[in-house]
C-alpha cells in the first residue's frame, strides 16, 4: 500500500513543485528576443535546401530575413531589458549556424571555393575545442567578443550575401571577388590566432 501509495502522490508532488515555482523562472527563457532567435535556427535548413535546390532567390531573401532577425532581437533585449543567460548562449550559436552551414553548402554547390569554407569552418571548430577543453580540465574560460572577431563576422556575412547575390540577381564585385575571399580568410585567421594566443595565456596562468 505505501509503494502504490507513493507512485500515486508523485503527479501531485511535481503539479505543486511546479506550481510552487517561481514563474519567472520557468518562463524567463521564453522571451521575444530569444523566440526570434529560435526562428533564426528553423531558418538555417531552410536556407540550405534552398541553396542545394539552387533557389537563390529564396535562399537570398532568407539570408537577409535571418541578418535582420539578429539586429532586431539583440535590440529588444537591450531596449526592454529583456536579456537573459539563454539568450547569451542560443544568440551565438544561431549566428554560427547559419554561417557555417551557408559557407559549407556553398562549397558544395561549388558557389565559393572550398578552402574558404574549410578556413570559416576550421577557425570555429577550433574555438568549440579550446573552450571545451578548457572545461574538461576545469579551467572554463569565457569567449568575449573582440574588435578583430566583430570584424570578421561582419566580412562574412557581406561575403555570404554577395555569394547569395550574385547568383540571384547576377551581382558583381567588378573582379573583387578574389580580394574579398582573402579579406574574409585573413579576418578568419586573425580571429583564429587572437582567441587561441588569449586561450593559451589563460591555460599557462597560475590557477
Amino acid at each position: 500500500m505505501t509503494s502504490a501509495g507513493g507512485v500515486y502522490l508523485i503527479p501531485i508532488l511535481v503539479r505543486q513543485t511546479l506550481n510552487s515555482a517561481p514563474r519567472a523562472s520557468i518562463i524567463a527563457p521564453m522571451t521575444i528576443p530569444n523566440i526570434i532567435t529560435i526562428g533564426r535556427l528553423i531558418i538555417v535548413p531552410i536556407v540550405i535546401v534552398m541553396i542545394m535546390q539552387q533557389r537563390w532567390v529564396a535562399a537570398f531573401v532568407l539570408f537577409v530575413v535571418a541578418g535582420v532577425s539578429d539586429a532586431v532581437d539583440g535590440f529588444i533585449a537591450r531596449r526592454f531589458d529583456m536579456r537573459s543567460e539563454f539568450g547569451a548562449y542560443i544568440d551565438p550559436i544561431a549566428d554560427k549556424a547559419l554561417l557555417v552551414s551557408i559557407y559549407v553548402t556553398l562549397a558544395v554547390v561549388g558557389a565559393i571555393p572550398g578552402w574558404l569554407a574549410i578556413v570559416v569552418v576550421s577557425r570555429d571548430v577550433m574555438i568549440v575545442a579550446a573552450v571545451l577543453l578548457s572545461w574538461v580540465m576545469s579551467r572554463p574560460v569565457e569567449i568575449k567578443p573582440i574588435l578583430v572577431s566583430k570584424l570578421n563576422t561582419g566580412a562574412q556575412i557581406a561575403f555570404a550575401a554577395f555569394a547569395l547575390a550574385a547568383n540571384a540577381f547576377g551581382a558583381d564585385l567588378a573582379g573583387l571577388e578574389d580580394i574579398a575571399m582573402l579579406v574574409v580568410a585573413a579576418l578568419t585567421v586573425a580571429s583564429a590566432g587572437a582567441y587561441l594566443g588569449g586561450w593559451l595565456r589563460h591555460m599557462g596562468a597560475e590557477s
